[in-house]
């Protein structure tokens, strides 16, 4: 049996999980996530707790048994907590801020980047370098992070670009001036 999967979920107060059709919906006030349920794949709500079971013990089968309750228990931290991810602007010049549904991000090029912020998901800016990535719905934050970061992801030399804050940048050593025979051969 999976590890992951046979692990009953609790759920926080106001937390509500439904089971339609193919689908286990999680709720909390205005906020709600869908995710799939696989055939096979069965479904319990108890009181405050959610449990799931499988049809049989196939690959395929267990592999999905934890998944879809990995999947569930994401929604339901999603809905009572949120998700963040924080990314850093490094470098001269290079500034974030947010009018309306748009991240206008300067990084360097001739012209200005706008963003559009996705529904469901809200940005910060802290001090025109930090960005703040938040919402219910993990895998949309990710994406929107993976996504900004995209538009100029850091290089390898100086560490300029947008990053993770947790991320660390091996940097490289920058090209070495002349040395030995090469110097003595121009001269």
């Amino acid at each position: 049996m999976s590890r992951i999967g046979r692990m009953p979920i609790e759920l926080p107060q106001g937390v509500t999980v439904k089971v339609l059709g193919h689908q286990v919906m999680v709720e909390k006030g205005k906020v709600a996530i869908a995710n799939p349920l696989p055939p096979g794949i069965t479904c319990a709500v108890e009181a405050a707790t959610v449990t799931f079971k499988r049809r049989d013990d196939s690959r395929q089968q267990r592999a999905l048994h934890g998944l879809t309750r990995a999947l569930v228990a994401n929604a339901v931290k999603g809905v009572s907590v949120g998700f963040t991810r924080d990314l850093d602007i490094v470098g001269i010049g290079y500034k974030a801020q947010v009018q309306g549904r748009v991240l206008q991000l300067a990084l360097g090029y001739s012209h200005q980047i706008e963003f559009p912020i996705p529904d469901g998901i809200e940005i910060k800016v802290d001090k025109q370098t930090h960005l703040v990535v938040s919402g219910a719905d993990r895998q949309k934050v990710g994406q929107v992070a993976a996504e900004v970061r995209g538009l100029r992801p850091p290089e390898p030399y100086k560490g300029k670009g947008i990053k993770y804050t947790d991320e660390v940048i091996k940097k490289k050593a920058g090209k070495a001036g002349k040395t030995g025979a090469a110097a003595g051969a121009g001269a």
